[in-house]
């Protein structure tokens, strides 16, 4: 119920101008049919991160290995220097932005084509400064007081394997995940702050939008399933709503995908969405909901969603106009997705022997 941090439990934009695209009038094609994939790379420790360059080069974040591995159009495989402990990498023109998340604070860096890092922002200090989301109240607000006293208590030692408290408020916790750069400003899924920074040229941070809470409402066996009181059957847990990626659409809205917060597998459902974020006020609106474990997506120039299903090994589309999930490719343990105009590019194998698949579009 409580938020997982997803490196440890578990691209190149379609368009770089915040400018709307025009109403299309004419009916929406058929998906593209994917064919048959073939290994990129392989032996990679937990790809969470896909970035495709312009110039056709692969960036793949090793989540729990730490780092940023580049792979040529040539095949040429190597790992970046100045780059550990990176993930949410988005690439352009031979530039990189990436995240980490580490002693040194949650950070947004950068990595220029010389290979000279410097750090963007820390978010971190921001969100201790700010907490945008310590408004917001999470959990069960109903239980009479006889129930609440069989609440178990939270571990002080190792709170992120305990329950959930019973009721709170957003806690200051950041865990910057994602990246995406436009013109000069870069925004950023925080799976911790469950915030979309908003970060300058100059790296001054401002809080886009906090993306909504989630819910579930346990039955008794589930409850007691969960290691809770089964007294919380039949009463709604207010749930943080993890964001997983950020990219830009062509209608110049952000696209973030989300874990629902709680049980991440099939317990209550498919319960993770995609939301779309204005870059100018922060407006969120769902665009489809129904993913198992929706850690990246990656949106064409026509506007379809692709997107990665950690937990229900395979990739989905949303097409442009409609909000259910398609089913188009079955793959193990995929953790990101990133389009081409000729192919997907998907990170599979996360807790395995993690591969960066290339799928053709025909």
């Amino acid at each position: 119920m409580h938020r997982r941090r997803i490196a440890a439990a578990l691209a190149a934009a379609s368009a770089l101008v915040l400018v709307a695209a025009p109403a299309q009038a004419h009916r929406t094609p058929p998906a593209p049919t994917l064919g048959s994939p073939s290994v990129v790379t392989s032996g990679l420790a937990g790809p969470l991160s896909l970035a495709v360059d312009v110039d056709g080069t692969v960036y793949a974040t090793q989540d729990f290995g730490g780092d940023v591995t580049a792979i040529s159009r040539t095949g040429k495989v190597r790992t970046l220097a100045g780059t550990t402990g990176a993930s949410g990498v988005f690439a352009f023109a031979g530039s990189l932005v990436y995240t980490t998340t580490s002693e040194a604070g949650a950070l947004v860096s950068t990595r220029s084509r010389s290979g000279t890092v410097r750090t963007l922002a820390d978010v971190g200090a921001y969100e201790a400064a700010h907490n945008p989301d310590g408004a917001m109240h999470y959990g069960t607000s109903d239980l009479p007081a006889d129930c609440l006293a069989q609440w178990p208590e939270t571990d002080p030692e190792n709170p992120e394997s305990s329950v959930p408290e019973a009721s709170y408020t957003g806690l200051v916790d950041a865990h910057p995940y994602a990246s995406v750069s436009v013109l000069g400003t870069t925004f950023v899924a925080d799976a911790g702050a469950n915030t979309i920074w908003k970060i300058d040229a100059r790296g001054r941070v401002s809080t886009l939008a906090v993306l909504p809470a989630g819910s579930i409402t346990p039955t008794a066996d589930q409850a007691e399933a969960m290691g809770l009181p089964r007294c919380l059957g039949g009463h709604t847990y207010v749930t943080e709503s993890v964001p997983t990626d950020v990219e830009l659409g062509p209608d110049g809205w952000l696209y973030v995908s989300t874990l629902p917060g709680g049980p991440e597998d099939d317990t209550f459902g498919a319960r993770g969405s995609v939301y779309k974020v204005s870059p100018w006020t922060g407006r969120t609106v769902r665009v489809a909901t129904g993913f198992l474990g929706a850690t990246d997506l990656a949106v064409t120039p026509t506007g379809d969603v692709y997107v990665a299903e950690l937990f229900g090994d395979r990739v989905s589309v949303v097409r442009r106009g409609t909000s259910t999930p398609v089913r188009v490719m079955d793959v193990p343990m995929p953790g990101a997705v990133e389009w081409t105009p000729g192919a997907l590019y998907v990170a599979a194998g996360v807790f395995a022997d993690g591969q960066v698949l290339r799928v053709p579009l025909r």
